[in-house]
């Protein structure tokens, strides 16, 4: 594999990351430099780390991996898009007060954890590419994380500034995005 493969590969990866992060950010409210920060730092880190993990375990899990990685994924994303829509229907369209809603990706560690291994589970995968390249998966793990940290930054600032011009229940709008995106990688596995 190339540089120019390689950048490939993160752009591809960090396009889960990518649509997450305009969800969540879309029903913030205000501009917060540091957890969009924190979120795209997340993200970038798990995508980066796992395909490391998925190169070095690739002879256990290889088989596990790509047998219920879609499973994982969908029941992540299906779990935090349900309690999404549960509080935009318990908030209501208060968009001033929803700006510290706990479910925002940006509200909770824990759920920021849980998206961020959700978003990462193909990447984890893709380590099993450079089981034979030595130590080029280093390499492409930095480039997979700068790209799922680039594309999660500007997610973030698109889904603020959609949420702040537009008065509607993003939230819910969020959760059913996270929840179709879970249906995706789940057909994509069987396709």
């Amino acid at each position: 594999m190339n540089f120019f493969d390689i950048s490939l590969l993160s752009v591809s990866l960090a396009m889960d990351c990518f649509a997450v992060s305009i969800a969540g950010s879309i029903s913030y409210g205000k501009f917060n430099f540091s957890k969009i920060l924190r979120m795209a730092f997340f993200f970038g880190l798990f995508q980066g780390m796992m395909p490391i993990i998925g190169c070095l375990v690739s002879n256990i899990f290889s088989d596990f991996i790509f047998r219920y990685n879609h499973w994982f994924a969908l029941a992540i994303l299906a779990f935090i898009g349900i309690k999404m829509i549960v509080e935009s229907k318990n908030n209501g369209d208060n968009i001033e007060e929803e700006s510290d809603n706990k479910m925002s990706p940006y509200g909770s560690l824990g759920i920021l954890f849980l998206l961020a291994i959700a978003t990462s589970i193909d990447a984890l995968a893709t380590g099993l590419i450079f089981v034979n390249q030595g130590n080029l998966i280093y390499f492409a793990a930095l480039i997979i994380a700068l790209g799922s940290f680039i594309f999660t930054f500007i997610g973030c600032i698109i889904g603020l500034k959609v949420g702040q011009k537009l008065h509607f229940n993003f939230e819910l709008l969020g959760g059913i995005i996270l929840i179709l995106l879970g249906i995706k990688i789940f057909i994509e596995h069987y396709l």
